[in-house]
């Protein structure tokens, strides 16, 4: 689906269990004591849905390579952009409050915390059709780019929100259907537009507004009798709608900025583009960074449900001496992948020496070094989200983007060292939170209720 949205709620699973989130000094609902056949249940769906996570990513890779095959470059780093931005707004569509799903096991309160979601949703695309209304009449973007922006802003939107709703129900089924669903849809639709259209920026974009309303649709219709239960007319009133976004405000003040910040550092190389005097290089960047989201999210899909089911049954002194396991673990594997890959890219850059992606390789290898450090933050988020201080996660973030930024002012270029040191800095990052986990979860975390 979205860049790592599948993931990214199954890490929110795991950072909200039930019965306990982070927010105000306000003590808790007990949580059961015996959590392991629910951990082990959990266990089973999760890695069934990383399992059809993985599937849809193998079948979405052939769509990148014919798109890179028939599109220009331009085109290509075009739709980069247009993708990273719309996924970038859409974090914020719903202000967190998803999360709020995966509190307890309470019907009552996933349906006041699904109608608050859904009225902010509504509110926040009202507001962006607006601001896109306003943009096209002052001539800033075309009228066709505006309108197939606020389509995909909406099937993110929804994809997010009814996706959560389902995550929180454990309907893994049906989102490891819309995975593959989209994998399917988006690349077909973008080749017949490219067809129809020609091989330009606006057939991508439009692939992309397609692909997630597509994929919404089928999870609306799958998830019908749910959401018409949860979001009835008798159930809304104003006066809940106030009540929950008090209860419930340190959601998205805790939430809201760490993942914009994580996702802003995830998008950093795209950011550089613009400063780039030699868009052949800038092409090279956006299809490496397509081509390398691909492992990064597959190793967030498995290991995600492996460290939930790992932690759930850890408990007492041991806590932190697993966590320092797990984290060894988690550390090899990606050191593993993105070192193969980054070999791989460089064996098979000669075949590409007549082409116009000639010299991909070499970018590909040195952007491993900072995908590797991505794909380990997002279990490593997880574990940290237990400890005793969740703040020190924005902290990070924020200083990690700061520092690709001040990176990207000093080189005033886009250029193979930039990259190299935006890549030394989403280590350092890594590294960070390795830190923090391996010392910083403590026994057991202390969960208090948002307030």
């Amino acid at each position: 689906m979205d860049v790592d949205m599948t993931a990214h709620v199954m890490m929110e699973r795991a950072a909200f269990p039930a019965g306990a989130a982070y927010g105000p000094a306000v003590p808790a609902e007990p949580v059961a004591a015996d959590s392991a056949p629910a951990a082990r249940v959990g266990l089973a769906a999760g890695l069934l849905l990383a399992l059809r996570f993985v599937q849809a990513r193998f079948l979405s890779v052939w769509g990148l390579l014919v798109a890179a095959a028939l599109c220009p470059p331009q085109a290509f780093a075009d739709f980069a952009v247009f993708s990273a931005f719309v996924s970038f707004v859409s974090i914020a569509a719903l202000l967190r409050l998803e999360a709020i799903f995966f509190q307890n096991s309470s019907h009552e309160r996933l349906g006041r915390a699904f109608r608050l979601a859904l009225a902010t949703g509504a509110g926040f695309l009202g507001l962006a059709a607006l601001g896109v209304v306003a943009a096209v009449a002052a001539g800033k973007i075309a009228p066709a780019v505006g309108a197939l922006f606020l389509v995909s802003l909406a099937g993110r939107a929804i994809l997010r929100l009814v996706s959560a709703e389902a995550m929180a129900e454990g309907d893994f089924q049906a989102i490891g259907n819309g995975n593959v669903l989209q994998a399917l849809v988006q690349p077909a639709t973008m080749l017949l537009l490219i067809w129809a259209l020609g091989a330009t920026s606006l057939s991508l974009f439009a692939a992309d507004a397609i692909g997630h309303a597509v994929t919404a649709g089928y999870l609306l219709w799958r998830r019908r009798s749910a959401l018409i239960a949860l979001a009835a007319p008798a159930f809304w009133s104003l006066h809940e709608l106030v009540s929950s976004a008090h209860r419930w405000r340190a959601a998205p003040r805790l939430l809201l900025p760490s993942a914009l910040l994580s996702y802003g550092f995830t998008v950093v190389p795209l950011m550089a583009l613009p400063y780039g005097s030699n868009p052949m290089l800038a092409a090279h960047v956006a299809l490496a960074m397509r081509l390398l989201e691909v492992p990064t999210q597959m190793f967030a899909a498995v290991s995600v449900p492996l460290v939930l089911n790992s932690l759930r049954t850890q408990s007492g002194v041991g806590r932190q001496g697993w966590v320092r396991i797990l984290t060894l673990g988690l550390l090899a594997g990606a050191a593993v992948l993105f070192a193969a890959i980054a070999v791989a890219a460089m064996t098979a850059d000669v075949l590409l020496d007549a082409t116009q992606w000639a010299g991909i390789g070499e970018i590909v290898a040195i952007m491993a070094l900072f995908y590797g450090g991505i794909a380990l933050v997002t279990p490593l988020h997880e574990i940290t989200s237990l400890s005793r201080h969740p703040r020190r996660q924005v902290a990070t973030n924020a200083v990690a983007l700061l520092a690709a930024v001040l990176a990207m002012l000093w080189f005033d270029t886009l250029s193979l060292p930039l990259l190299c040191v935006i890549g030394l800095v989403s280590l350092a990052r890594m590294l960070a939170l390795i830190q923090f986990a391996w010392t910083g979860l403590g026994a057991e975390p202390v969960p208090v209720r948002v307030a």
